[in-house]
């Protein structure tokens, strides 16, 4: 009994992993707009009921693509940026792992250009702060209350989004080309002489 049960839920695993890698190829290649369900279903090679038995929609399915990317982004920050690490150290590691993870191709269109449009701001914002820019809060938390000086009392949510932004920029700066070398040094500077003033 507990074989089939097992047998069932590998396949069920199966399914949904593939319908997740089809999609987000799809997505990364078509945008959100030009991507059907029958290309998805087709591209994974299961049927429409399948698709419908895993997710509500293409939106819904497309929520889980992004949460999934977000959710690698937020590891390769975490694998990067222990909690061993000084707070000003852990904040340039985990700067510099967000540049690399969105460096995956696609992952900048499918978070920062495709997501905003399908989800919305809210709901992108939530998912964002239930990963990445969790932990950039947390590492500003860190670092801010150790330091005396013009920085004590600076509102942390907001010190949070806009550094979130300027990492976001930097990122589809990247993706455009830049050289990510210089934007890695710029954003470190930032958050040297944030937490440094």
């Amino acid at each position: 009994m507990q074989s089939a049960t097992r047998t069932n839920q590998d396949r069920t695993e199966k399914t949904r992993a593939a319908l997740l890698a089809a999609a987000r190829a799809l997505f990364i290649a078509k945008g959100y707009a030009e991507t059907s369900t029958p290309e998805i279903v087709a591209a994974a090679g299961i049927t429409r009921g399948a698709l419908y038995h895993h997710f509500q929609d293409k939106r819904d399915l497309f929520r889980a693509v992004v949460s999934e990317e977000a959710r690698q982004v937020a590891r390769a920050i975490g694998e990067r940026a222990p909690d061993s690490l000084p707070p000003l150290e852990a904040l340039i590691a985990g700067g510099a792992a967000y540049l690399q993870a969105m460096r995956e191709p696609g992952r900048t269109r499918l978070l920062l250009i495709e997501a905003p449009s399908v989800l919305g701001l809210a709901e992108v914002r939530a998912l964002d702060e239930a990963q990445a820019a969790r932990t950039l809060a947390e590492g500003l938390a860190a670092a801010l209350p150790a330091q005396a000086g013009r920085n004590a009392g600076l509102p942390l949510a907001a010190l949070t989004d806009l550094l979130s932004a300027a990492f976001d920029r930097a990122a589809l700066a990247i993706d455009a080309g830049a050289d990510p070398a210089e934007y890695h040094a710029a954003i470190s500077a930032l958050i040297g002489r944030l937490v440094l003033n």
